[in-house]
């Protein structure tokens, strides 16, 4: 075909639909299933994100808007600074934040009770592919988290990058059941935190 030439139209039909996009395959897993049915994979997913200075109610309605329960926390993309998490957005740490500086709530922003990239675990994206769901499940409990990262190495064309998110309601979801998780403190703040 020649390159300048125009593409050849039609009307449309009464009828005719929209493609719908598919949702992704939350089919039944079980904790002997690969753990890859379970990672939201972000080169199929756009990643949800947020700005550090974006209020907390801001970043509340983007949760409930794109249907997730974190966000990534970027100033300039790609760059990962760290995230928020509804369990942030509902926990101490935003009172305690108040309560120091003697601040209203609504003054907050993501920067003030997010989690920096420093204290975030993460897991091997090659480890992943040859995990199941149950060794997903046995890492968030040791964690007492909510969210695993899963980074994949750097290549030559590529920098170390997050490839996906193992979200503890995603597993739930596809188990059909609950996972009981115990927040664990893994730093003196944290530790701090839970005992004001």
């Amino acid at each position: 075909m020649n390159p300048d030439a125009a593409l050849p139209t039609f009307r449309l039909d009464r009828g005719t639909t929209l493609a719908q996009a598919q949702p992704a395959d939350n089919a039944a897993v079980t904790l002997e299933s690969p753990a890859l049915a379970v990672m939201t994979d972000l080169t199929k997913v756009k990643a949800a994100t947020t700005h550090p200075r974006t209020t907390l109610r801001q970043a509340e309605q983007a949760m409930i808007y794109q249907g997730v329960r974190m966000l990534f926390v970027v100033t300039e993309m790609p760059l990962i600074e760290g995230l928020i998490t509804a369990t942030d957005l509902g926990g101490d740490r935003q009172m305690q934040v108040v309560h120091e500086r003697g601040v209203h709530y609504d003054e907050l922003c993501v920067a003030d009770v997010m989690t920096g990239f420093g204290s975030l675990d993460a897991i091997d994206y090659a480890v992943v592919r040859s995990a199941a769901v149950g060794n997903a499940v046995a890492t968030l409990q040791r964690l007492g988290r909510n969210h695993l990262l899963v980074v994949e190495a750097a290549t030559a064309q590529t920098p170390r990058r997050v490839r996906g998110v193992i979200s503890r309601s995603q597993v739930e979801r596809q188990l059909g059941r609950r996972i009981d998780i115990t927040p664990i403190a893994n730093s003196f703040s944290e530790i701090e935190r839970a005992l004001v």
